[in-house]
C-alpha cells in the first residue's frame, strides 16, 4: 500500500531565523498524522531543520545535488555532504533547475545512481510545458523524460525513486492542472513504469503532483486514484497553509 507523500519545495526562501520560526509552528501543528511529509529547504537551513524536526517524524530534503564524488564544482555539494548532516530526500531535476540550470535528463541520471548508492531518497521531478501540451506531444515528452532519468537503474531501485509530476506551466502561476489532467499524466507515468519496469515496482512508487497545489484544491488532487502526494512550493511556505494541505 502507497502511503500519501506531501513534500513542500520552499525554492530559494527563508533564512535560518525564518526557517526555525517555520519549524517549530509546524512541528507543533504536525501531531497525529498518518500521511508522511517533508520540507525540501535551501542548503543553508538543511542542517538545523533535521535537528529541529528529530524525532518528529517530518523528514527534510535537499532541492539540488552534484552526481560527482568531490571535486572542482565550485558552488556544488555532494551526496556525502547530504548524508552527513542527515537528510532524508533530494528533489533531481526540478523544471526550474532545467529551465535555468542546464539540468538535462542526462545529469538527473547520473544524480539519481549516486543517490541510490546511500539512504537518501530522490524525488525525481517531469513535466511538460504549455507549449507541449497545447502541441500534443505532452505523452511523449514526459515519457522521454522518464525513460533518460531512469537509463540503466535496477526494478528494487526504481522503488525507492518518488516521481514528481510538475507540468511547467502551473508551477507559481496560480494556474493548476485539473484534478482530471493532473490524474490522466500520473496514469500514463504508472503505466510507462509498468512497461519499463513491471506492474509489481511500478505498484509501489509514489507518484506525487505539483504546481500551484494550495488548501483549497489539494483534496480534489489527493482524491485521485493515482496521485499519492504533492509537492508543494508557495503554500508550503506558511505552516498552517502546509498543514492544512497534509490534512486533506
Amino acid at each position: 500500500m502507497r502511503i500519501p507523500f506531501i513534500a513542500g519545495n520552499w525554492k530559494m526562501f527563508k533564512t535560518k531565523a525564518e526557517a526555525k520560526a517555520f519549524a517549530e509552528e509546524f512541528a507543533a501543528l504536525y501531531q497525529g498524522t498518518d500521511v508522511r511529509t517533508a520540507i525540501c529547504a535551501p542548503f543553508t537551513d538543511l542542517e538545523l531543520l533535521v535537528e529541529l524536526f528529530r524525532g518528529t517524524g517530518i523528514g527534510v530534503g535537499a532541492q539540488n545535488v552534484h552526481f560527482a564524488e568531490e571535486g572542482a564544482y565550485t558552488g556544488e555539494v555532494s551526496v556525502k555532504m547530504l548524508e552527513e548532516i542527515g537528510v532524508d530526500y533530494c528533489i533531481v531535476g526540478h523544471s526550474e533547475r532545467r529551465q535555468y540550470f542546464a539540468e538535462t535528463d542526462e545529469t538527473v541520471n547520473l544524480k539519481l545512481k549516486k543517490l541510490l548508492e546511500g539512504p537518501i531518497r530522490p524525488i525525481m521531478c517531469v513535466g511538460e510545458s504549455l507549449e507541449q501540451r497545447d502541441a500534443g506531444v505532452l505523452f511523449d515528452f514526459v515519457k522521454g523524460q522518464l525513460e533518460g532519468g531512469l537509463a540503466d537503474i535496477a526494478p528494487e531501485d526504481i522503488k525507492k525513486i518518488v516521481i514528481a509530476y510538475e507540468p511547467i506551466w502551473a508551477i507559481g502561476t496560480g494556474r493548476t492542472a485539473t484534478p482530471e489532467q493532473a490524474e490522466e499524466m500520473c496514469a500514463f507515468i504508472r503505466a510507462t513504469l509498468i512497461d519499463m519496469f513491471g506492474e509489481e515496482v511500478a505498484d509501489e512508487v509514489i507518484i506525487q503532483y505539483g504546481g500551484s497545489v494550495k488548501p483549497a484544491n489539494a483534496t480534489d488532487i489527493m482524491n485521485q486514484d493515482e496521485i499519492d502526494g504533492a509537492l508543494v512550493g508557495g503554500a508550503s511556505l506558511k505552516a498552517p497553509d502546509f498543514m492544512q494541505i497534509i490534512d486533506f
